[in-house]
């Protein structure tokens, strides 16, 4: 499988490599698409058939409500459709959906969505163009985030009602008629989510036939985006965690003129740091965010950046508690006058610890806070800033929409 799963990704990259995308980049947009391939089997639970009746479910949504297909009696068709929160695809359609939600319900068209995915079967490096995981109580937070207008549901504790409808990838939809037989099952749009972009419209084509009593032309179609996480993809997040076990770990002295070389950031990486100490409790107990942060976001355009304010006699001390948490992005020790490395990094700064900052390409500084970080406030400022979808260059995505 390890063989199958390098000669599609080898021919994926020379595939897009063909129309012009750079290696990088590439990396980037694969980072969702690879390991959903190295599951045992690629199709291992296939898309329902049209004319197939819709499998029954009773679900809980983010709402504490329990909705089953009788939820939706009322309706004449039922659109299911299957996504997630940490997917940029996905993320990339919330806002289609909500319009489609307010367009096609005064129509009697209902609509719910699925989260199908096992919060345990996903790797940090498939987080980064997200601030939350695919919990259930993480989905609270997007409905809220994003004022779903729709059920959102969770399957994620054992897949099993979305091993019924065979999701391929998020999102991904299913259109039932009133006597609940599936009409018509793939993507939404052929736009990737890009605003503007998209010129096949086969979710509402289908919707608008079927509401006009017409045969549905296009029933089935493709979809691209994330693959869905099973529960069998354990393997694959413990796989990610041993590997962090080999990456090394280091400390170097930082001078004053290096740090100010450092803040000033001539990079084209958005910098998280952190300055810390290992005598200081709130520094200690918040450091593992850090890591998590860097192992999701270090693909793109970010690097972090640890500071401690340690004394150099102490650096054994530093380096064996970095390497406890596996701290492998760029550590280093503070060398010089503790004040005046205070006064570099932010004269408004009153030098308590920890102190953290978010500073753009070019110094300037996006986020600061003396004290301990919310991480998922964190998370969500370095994503806003990353970009929560793949931007795909305008000159590429006429092949690519096809």
């Amino acid at each position: 499988m390890k063989k199958i799963l390098s000669t599609i990704t080898t021919r994926l990259l020379m595939s897009f490599q063909a129309i012009g995308f750079g290696r990088t980049i590439l990396a980037t947009m694969l980072v969702c698409l690879s390991f959903g391939m190295a599951s045992a089997q690629l199709n291992s639970h296939p898309t329902l058939a049209i004319g197939s009746a819709a499998p029954d479910f009773s679900l809980q949504g983010v709402d504490g409500k329990t909705y089953t297909l009788q939820s939706f009696a009322k309706s004449k068709f039922l659109v299911v459709i299957f996504t997630c929160d940490h997917c940029p695809t996905a993320q990339a359609y919330e806002d289609t959906i909500k319009n489609l939600v307010t367009a096609y319900m005064p129509k009697k068209v209902a609509f719910v969505a699925i989260s199908p995915n096992d919060a345990q079967s996903i790797r940090l490096d498939e987080m980064g163009f997200t601030d939350l995981g695919d919990s259930f109580d993480e989905m609270k937070i997007r409905a809220k985030d994003k004022n779903f207008n729709f059920p959102y549901l969770f399957d994620g504790a054992t897949s099993n009602v979305s091993m019924l409808y065979g999701p391929q990838a998020t999102p991904h939809v299913f259109i039932f008629d009133q006597q609940r037989k599936l009409r018509y099952t793939g993507r939404i749009d052929n736009g990737l989510g890009i605003p503007g972009a998209a010129n096949t419209f086969d979710t509402k084509n289908a919707l608008d036939e079927l509401l006009s009593n017409q045969p549905v032309k296009v029933e089935k179609t493709k979809t691209l985006g994330c693959s869905i996480k099973w529960p069998s993809k354990h393997d694959l997040v413990a796989a990610e965690a041993a590997s962090w076990k080999t990456e090394k770990v280091a400390l170097q002295n930082l001078s004053i003129d290096s740090l100010k070389a450092l803040l000033a950031n001539t990079t084209n990486n958005y910098r998280l740091v952190n300055v810390w100490a290992t005598w200081c409790g709130p520094c200690v107990t918040e450091f593992p965010d850090f890591v998590t942060m860097n192992r999701m976001y270090r693909h793109r355009n970010f690097e972090t950046i640890s500071i401690s304010m340690d004394e150099l006699g102490r650096t054994p001390a530093v380096t064996s508690f970095l390497e406890q948490k596996q701290a492998s992005f760029k550590n280093y020790i503070a060398v010089g006058d503790k004040y005046q490395i205070i006064d570099a990094i932010n004269k408004d700064w009153q030098g308590a610890l920890p102190y953290t900052a978010l500073i753009a390409p070019g110094g300037k500084v996006i986020y600061s806070t003396q004290g301990a970080i919310d991480p998922y406030e964190m998370k969500k400022i370095i994503v806003n800033s990353l970009g929560r979808v793949f931007e795909i260059p305008e000159k590429y995505r006429a092949q690519l929409l096809k």
